[in-house]
């Protein structure tokens, strides 16, 4: 293999702010060029599963319009069982969710699509991280969303985030509960440029 050869230029399928600060983390040069797909939520699916289709679905729609370079999307749920949170409504939403939450451990899991229409290629994975919360009052819980803007976020809350004020701790991958896991990302952008993507 080859050291250090060029990652080609991305372009992120995402308005995430969030994403777009772990690409610049990981001094990759891409554009963005939000997805219009419409994000998908089914019971028929795991959450690792609607994940990686709805990253699928926003890579695809992008890289439709963009054949000749290579295409990022990505997706976030937290779940705990077979739960499935998403971005909530409303505070109230967000509030209920939390509450649910609060002195459990549940998990946070992004799928990514790589997608590159001209060379016909794609790789579609997904990471999970699990996610302890302390025991929080409503009080607590309150003063946490005046903090933040959920509405924007799965689970409702973001571990960047004033995070520590509600999570105890976490297995895994920190970049993945905020939105990218750049580890894993890191290691098949390598792998597809060794491979001649």
């Amino acid at each position: 293999m080859t050291p250090n050869l060029p990652i080609p230029s991305i372009v992120l399928a995402s308005a995430s702010p969030r994403r777009q600060e772990l690409l610049r983390s990981m001094n990759l040069d891409f554009a963005v060029v939000p997805s219009d797909a419409t994000e998908l939520h089914t019971h028929d699916l795991t959450a690792t599963e609607i994940c990686q289709l709805n990253a699928y679905r926003k890579a695809w729609a992008v890289a439709r319009k963009h054949p000749d370079e290579l295409v990022l999307g990505a997706d976030t749920l937290v779940y705990m069982g077979t739960k499935l949170y998403g971005k909530p409504a409303d505070r109230a939403e967000a509030q209920e969710m939390l509450s649910e939450l609060q002195g459990e451990l549940h998990e946070v899991v992004t799928g990514v699509c790589l997608i590159h229409l001209k060379v016909h290629r794609q790789i579609i994975f997904s990471e999970v991280t699990r996610v302890k919360f302390r025991p929080l009052s409503k009080r607590q819980i309150s003063d946490y969303l005046a903090l933040i803007n959920p509405l924007d976020k799965a689970g409702s809350y973001a571990i960047q985030e004033h995070g520590g004020l509600i999570v105890e701790n976490i297995q895994g991958s920190l970049s993945n509960v905020i939105g990218l896991p750049v580890e894993r990302l890191q290691k098949e952008l390598d792998a597809w440029v060794s491979s001649g993507g």
